[in-house]
């Protein structure tokens, strides 16, 4: 379909999209919640993130976002070294990556349709550009009957895969998701990750913050988990920390 993620959409030629060296990251002057993070994610990877409340998993994924900078370490995204970036680059590369947050973030004013398409709408594009595309991606998620109702009126498993049809709407090489399962039923659970598995299939690096162990075990992928702030690696749930 038009609408996912291009699977032809390479890195700037790394190996690697995702590089932590060292990272570190604290809130202010309080304790570090993340320590030493050394890890990277290929292009086209599928990792979940693991840990119990407070191990630094939505951290994580803030930095991947560039929505919060490490207060240590080096992170490098497509490439390119993130702390030596100009502030004015940072926007362009925000665009390659799509962020489903765990309180979805949707707008209430603001129909189904238009919650999908407001990345485009704020990257200038004009609606007569777009408009045939985030229909087809609204179909995509099951939302095609649904595109002209308020966030208010969906049910919480449409609520998840609209946020997860805003976050791809722009093709991002990197989609982050944060507890995407946390509020649907177990049947619902397994239709949004068989949305991420294909639009992984279809070229997006995905990386998934999550506490459904099931969901994990289920899925054989491999686990970044965090324990007080420090990462083990396990090639898939149950495996050996590395």
């Amino acid at each position: 379909m038009s609408t996912s993620p291009n699977a032809a959409a390479q890195p700037d030629g790394a190996e690697e999209i995702v590089r932590f060296d060292a990272v570190s990251m604290r809130y202010g002057q309080g304790p570090e919640v993340l320590r030493s993070l050394d890890f990277t994610l290929a292009p086209g990877s599928f990792h979940f993130v693991t840990g119990s409340s407070g191990a630094g998993k939505t951290s994580l994924l803030r930095l991947i976002a560039l929505a919060a900078r490490p207060s240590d370490g080096r992170i490098a995204l497509f490439g390119r070294d993130v702390g030596r970036m100009p502030a004015a680059s940072r926007p362009a590369l925000r665009r390659r990556i799509g962020v489903v947050f765990q309180d979805l973030l949707l707008l209430d004013h603001l129909s189904a349709f238009d919650n999908a398409a407001l990345p485009l709408r704020i990257s200038g594009r004009r609606a007569s550009e777009y408009r045939g595309d985030v229909a087809e991606l609204l179909a995509w998620v099951g939302l095609g009957a649904r595109m002209d109702s308020m966030p208010q009126t969906l049910a919480g498993g449409e609520k998840q895969r609209l946020a997860i049809a805003r976050a791809v709407v722009n093709r991002p090489e990197i989609l982050l998701a944060d507890e995407p399962t946390a509020n649907v039923d177990h049947e619902m659970a397994l239709r949004i990750f068989r949305l991420f598995v294909e639009l992984n299939r279809l070229g997006a690096t995905v990386l998934i913050a999550t506490h459904d162990q099931d969901l994990v075990a289920r899925s054989g992928r491999p686990v970044l988990h965090l324990d007080e702030g420090q990462l083990t690696q396990r090639a898939a749930y149950g495996a050996e920390p590395a």
